[in-house]
């Protein structure tokens, strides 16, 4: 399973931003040099704990003619990139690399504590401090070097943790760009939306982390609590709250660098609006105004078969990224390069498209935005479910031709007829609600504890989507009593829900 997990997460990212070349001649001559450095024990214990890496010296690399730092690591359950060709297009470009194990897998030691500031925050830093003493290394100022990060999944964590925890430490970071994909902004937003586990990913990342021990106890019993009770235990939810950027925004913290997000359209272990949010609440409007948004068909991509989606075969359709092409690059990778290059190296690259979303469609369309936010309101009436048992129900929303960029949200006042009351939300397409198909295969709960008459509810979120609704098709708004991605985890006692006097609110868009 570890296998699996680490597999798909890489083929999942070079899906969507394909290598650029195969091994070069460069490649051969770059130096590599493999060790570890040591950093903080894991909490509870006094044992330092090695971090391992390995380093990539391009031969023309000297301390007369230094050269930017790119950092590079892996996704969850996998480990450090070892062959110089797999880098080539960054070393051959005159970056320098270094792509290291991340604590609890590969050759480091430790165990994951997932992105914690107080350790895995910590381990990046000493990365960090071990490539500013590099004298082949470009600096802004001693212990200052010129660096870049790339990485996806597991591997944007360690980027935003790394940035952040420098941040909280001492008011800035070391880091000039950023470029993470299919990251979280949320770990209990992602995990555990509105406190309703997704099953199908939490039971797959406990599994990928079992060959190495990786996982603390803490986290192996919380994640056996929660499967059998259906609730998220508090002590769970305190372990993943504060790794994340959520819990450095919350302490007033923002990134000032410019950074290229990669997310996926169709990830439904961290959906588009968990990249949204980081470009949005993450970094300040200085940062946003240098950096772009690319949303793409991929990501962690289970498919959606109740209720269906759209994107719902494996592998998916070859026109994943739209995006990429249309700012001017092939696939996310070579946007990636250019985004270093320009940053690192103040290279003009004819790079565009900042401050900005660029949002691929279901049906393969880049869809370009200033704003995600809703500019269109629908009256809806009322919205009736069962909870517990049942099958979905598509209420139709607007004829097509329309087309939605962004994150969508509804008012209602919510009635119920149960205990724990949980239903799932999004928005379909069809030609009539027996054939309508969940957009970009996400769905998030609506959940409401008891017996309630009338509650105001507003401010629902949906699933960040981007669709072409054609002329002969239907926006809907489907509500069912299950989710694929949270199998077991509904209403545990049969009920009723019903949302009166349901206000949606779409953001419409004209591109």
């Amino acid at each position: 399973m570890r296998r699996f997990i680490a597999t798909a997460a890489i083929s999942i990212v070079t899906a969507a931003s394909p290598a650029l070349a195969g091994p070069s001649a460069a490649a051969a001559t770059v130096t590599t040099t493999d060790g570890c450095v040591v950093s903080v024990p894991d909490p509870g214990t006094t044992a330092p704990v090695e971090i391992c890496y390995t380093l990539f010296r391009p031969a023309d690399a000297t301390q007369d003619a230094p050269v930017p730092m790119v950092l590079s690591s892996h996704g969850w359950g996998g480990s450090r990139t070892t062959d110089p060709a797999a880098l080539s297009y960054l070393t051959d470009a005159g970056f320098g690399v270094l792509s290291f194990d991340q604590r609890g897998f590969g050759d480091s030691g430790g165990q994951a504590y997932i992105e914690n500031p107080d350790v895995e925050g910590e381990d990046v830093q000493r990365i960090i401090d071990l490539v500013a003493v590099q004298e082949w290394v470009k600096k802004q100022r001693p212990g200052d070097p010129v660096l870049g990060a790339i990485g996806g999944s597991y591997g944007g964590g360690y980027q935003f943790v790394g940035a952040f925890s420098e941040i909280r430490e001492t008011g800035s970071t070391r880091f000039d760009a950023l470029v993470p994909e299919i990251t979280w902004y949320s770990l209990t937003e992602s995990l555990f939306p509105q406190g309703v586990p997704r099953t199908a990913w939490a039971s797959a990342l406990t599994a990928a982390a079992l060959p190495s021990d990786a996982l603390p106890p803490i986290v192996h019993r919380g994640f056996a609590e929660a499967s059998a009770t259906g609730n998220v235990p508090p002590y769970l939810h305190d372990f993943l709250d504060k790794n994340g950027p959520e819990g450095h925004v919350r302490q007033g913290r923002r990134l000032n660098i410019p950074v290229l997000f990669g997310q996926g359209a169709t990830d439904n272990l961290f959906p588009l609006e968990q990249g949204l949010k980081n470009f949005q609440r993450a970094l300040t409007d200085k940062a946003r105004a240098r950096s772009v948004f690319v949303g793409y068909n991929g990501g962690h991509t289970l498919p959606a078969v109740l209720p269906g989606g759209t994107n719902s075969g494996l592998p998916l359709p070859t026109s994943q990224d739209a995006c990429s092409p249309r700012l001017g690059s092939p696939n996310f990778a070579d946007l990636g390069l250019r985004f270093l290059k320009q940053n690192l190296q103040g290279k003009k690259t004819g790079l565009s498209g900042f401050g900005q979303f660029h949002l691929t469609t279901a049906a393969g369309r880049c869809v370009s935005v200033a704003s995600v936010a809703p500019t269109t309101e629908v009256a809806l009436g009322d919205v009736i479910t069962t909870v517990g048992v049942g099958a979905p129900v598509a209420y139709p929303v607007a004829r097509g031709p329309i087309s939605i960029a962004g994150s969508p949200s509804l008012n209602a006042a919510i009635s119920t007829v149960g205990l724990d009351n949980r239903a799932f939300l999004a928005l379909s397409v069809g030609t009539s609600p027996a054939d309508a198909k969940i957009v970009q295969n996400n769905m998030l709960p609506i959940r409401e504890q008891g017996i309630v008459l009338n509650k105001p509810r507003t401010g629902v979120e949906l699933p960040s989507v981007a669709v072409d609704v054609p002329a002969g098709q239907t926006l809907f708004l489907t509500v069912s009593p299950i989710s694929d991605m949270s199998a077991g985890f509904g209403s545990r006692v049969v009920g009723a829900m019903t949302l009166r006097d349901v206000e949606l609110h779409l953001p419409v868009t004209n591109n």
